[in-house]
């Protein structure tokens, strides 16, 4: 008889410990070990009875069968997703609380079941009735969309196997709640969790289904539960934005069928989730353009060009440590662009309260956005407003010297057709096309060249 044994996880990482301790020595976060009891293999399982030999085919081989994606038509999402649901897929979606997740899901999930396909609602969340309450109020109660309210994997996997046409659709609202009777321990645990998503996903990818879960977040906004979890599934999506704006940003940052770091922009409305068309110039439709500490930067996320405001704040500083206040851009980027120009162009910044935002809401990682940061920093301290008809994009090094970012030729595309006429921009050799019509390329190679937009030359006089 098999013997059950205690073992010590811990619900933020997964890491497993014989005893019981207040600190987590992998990840190194408090109070999160909790015991777990655990069914031991019996003694010499494996030992005496030999494995089944699998086939092993070429890798020159076609596929058995073609499995066309499932498309939405909400676009925004779509193009997240790289085209839409492939059968037997598994996605997980995370996010803060009440930042619009299951309101997404309900939408993608009625839009496809009114393109004729089986569609199944599971929430371990809400009753059926405050769901289908969800819908009326945004306008998709006439969906033909299967809902349940469970928790138990067995029950799930069960009603989805069964039936005459086959599920298209699964979203499981969310994985954190869903429970194996077999083990022991409680829902939401590490080992719950990790044994439920293995026994969806084994049967999602056996019968076709594409299924979508929703994880919930710790305080850093990391997806709780096991990082095991995101490796089982093949596409990984963030739902993020500031609760005070009402834009919403979806983010791949994990695809096996599509590009990764692409992003779709929505509008959070009172109906539900608008898709954004043009972000750019949404992003752009409130700024002030005689305003010092305002550039404009050409950002790319995945293979979207995004036009956002970078705004700076440079203000005299009463105390021994000055104040750096971040929103939607890397703090410790920000210090390092302040140090380079403080020792390479001699900008003193050390006695300042430095504020800096992206505006809109958006967050925006990629180093291209430092020449535009280091614009808006010049800006603010000399109190010159940057030219309104300018867009910026480059990296800068610790020496100074501004690098090359990739596919320059995208972000000057759209900055042309927002109808900007000049971008300050890194120098490109081996230029493959010509930049479009109407747009003038300032290239620098080091971030002095930025500073002398404020020592009274013309930016148009600047070496190109």
């Amino acid at each position: 008889m098999a013997k059950t044994q205690k073992t010590y996880n811990c619900q933020s990482c997964g890491a497993i410990s014989s005893k019981w301790s207040g600190k987590c020595e992998a990840c190194h976060e408090w109070n999160t070990i909790t015991e777990e009891i655990q069914q031991a293999a019996p003694k010499g399982l494996g030992t005496k009875k030999k494995g089944r030999q699998i086939e092993l085919v070429s890798l020159s081989g076609s596929p058995s069968k073609t499995y066309p994606r499932h498309m939405s038509g909400i676009n925004e999402f779509d193009r997240v997703m790289g085209g839409g649901f492939v059968p037997g897929s598994a996605t997980l979606i995370g996010g803060d609380p009440g930042i619009g997740k299951s309101t997404l899901l309900l939408q993608v999930v009625c839009a496809l079941a009114k393109k004729d396909k089986r569609c199944v609602y599971v929430s371990g969340e809400e009753a059926v009735d405050q769901v289908r309450m969800r819908a009326q109020r945004l306008g998709l109660a006439d969906a033909p969309v299967e809902l349940a309210s469970a928790t138990n994997v067995r029950d799930i996997v069960a009603s989805v196997e069964g039936g005459e046409k086959p599920v298209s659709l699964l979203v499981i609202d969310s994985i954190q709640t869903m429970f194996i009777d077999a083990l022991d321990s409680a829902p939401g645990t590490v080992t719950q969790v990790r044994t439920s998503a293995q026994e969806i996903i084994r049967t999602a990818k056996s019968k076709g289904i594409s299924v979508m879960f929703v994880g919930h977040v710790t305080k850093d906004g990391q997806i709780a539960g096991p990082r095991v979890l995101e490796h089982m599934v093949d596409t990984v999506l963030h739902f993020e934005g500031d609760r005070s704006h009402q834009f919403r940003i979806l983010r791949g940052v994990k695809n096996r069928f599509g590009p990764t770091d692409e992003i779709g922009v929505f509008e959070m409305a009172g109906h539900g989730l608008d898709e954004v068309d043009n972000p750019s110039a949404l992003f752009l439709s409130q700024r002030h353009q005689d305003v010092a500490g305002s550039a404009v930067l050409a950002a790319l996320e995945g293979t979207r060009p995004l036009l956002v405001e970078v705004q700076a704040l440079v203000a005299p500083s009463s105390l021994a440590a000055p104040r750096r206040a971040v929103l939607g851009y890397d703090h410790n980027r920000l210090a390092m662009i302040a140090a380079v120009l403080e020792t390479r162009c001699g900008i003193s910044l050390s006695g300042h309260d430095i504020f800096l935002n992206i505006a809109g809401g958006i967050r925006i990682a990629e180093p291209a956005a430092d020449v535009a940061v280091a614009a808006a920093l010049i800006s603010a301290l000399s109190g010159e407003a940057l030219p309104a008809d300018s867009v910026f994009f480059g990296e800068i090094g610790l020496a100074g010297e501004i690098r090359q970012v990739p596919q320059p030729d995208i972000r000057l595309k759209e900055a042309s057709k927002l109808g900007f006429e000049q971008a300050i921009m890194p120098m490109v050799k081996n230029r493959k096309a010509p930049p479009p019509k109407g747009i003038k390329l300032v290239e620098a190679d080091h971030v002095n060249k930025i500073a002398n937009l404020f020592s009274g030359s013309d930016v148009h006089q600047m070496q190109v």
